[in-house]
Parts: structure tokens; sequence; C-alpha cells
């Protein structure tokens, strides 16, 4: 039997609502490690609401990032929610982010959402995934 599920991507932007940081180690040499709470609202094909618990790294020349998010609202329609988890690095002007779908992780019409997500773009999730 064969996968008749289609992969898109698509691509929504959004506004970070509210930033919430808390320093947890600031050494006197190297990198400042942070926990951060991002509320996000998307718009467009992804219609909803996000909530991103971050752990960062930030030091002057450069800086990473791993983070779990909760997407709740609507893909191209369908309602429901998902968790990607995600990591990014910054290595001066250079930046790269990546991240999946948590298996398992989609409820209500968005059950069983496979695929990856990353921001090319700032403030643009592109998300390509399976239904």
């Amino acid at each position: 039997m064969t996968d008749q599920r289609e992969r898109r991507t698509v691509e929504a932007e959004f506004e970070i609502t509210d930033f919430d940081e808390s320093v947890y180690d600031q050494p006197s040499e190297g990198p400042k490690m942070t926990r951060v709470t991002i509320r996000k609202r998307y718009q467009g094909v992804i219609d909803g609401t996000g909530v991103a618990e971050v752990l960062t790294a930030q030091g002057d020349a450069g800086g990473g990032y791993v983070a779990s998010e909760r997407i709740e609202g609507t893909i191209d329609g369908r309602k429901g929610t998902f968790v990607i988890q995600h990591f990014g690095l910054a290595d001066g002007d250079e930046q790269t982010s990546h991240g999946s779908i948590v298996p398992g992780s989609g409820t209500g019409d968005l059950a069983g959402i496979s695929g990856e997500a990353m921001e090319r773009t700032f403030k643009v999730l592109t998300l390509a995934y399976t239904l």
C-alpha cells in the first residue's frame, strides 16, 4: 500500500507578540545562556498562534538556540495543534535554522502531520509538511 498523502511547502509570516528572556548563566568569558518564552501570531496559510520555549547561547561573534514550539490554529483550513523542535546557529552574518515536526504531536484535523520547518527569512516560517 502506498502513502497517498500530499507533501506541501508553505510560508507563513508571524509577529512576535511577547518575548520574555531570563539569563541563567553569564560567565566572565564566553557566551551568556538564556531561557526565552516567545509568543507568536501567524498569518496567511497558517492562521493561529505559537508559543516557543527557547534556550540560547549568545556570544559576541555568534550564537545558537534550541526550541520547542507548539502551534495552534489552521493550516489550509485544517484546525489543530502540532509541535516543532528546531535549532539555529549564527556565525557573524551567516544564520541557519532547521527543525522537524515532532512525530505524533498533531491534534484535531492536523493529526498525523509530519515534516520539516525552517526560518529562511526573518519572521517567516517555512513549513514542508505531509498530512
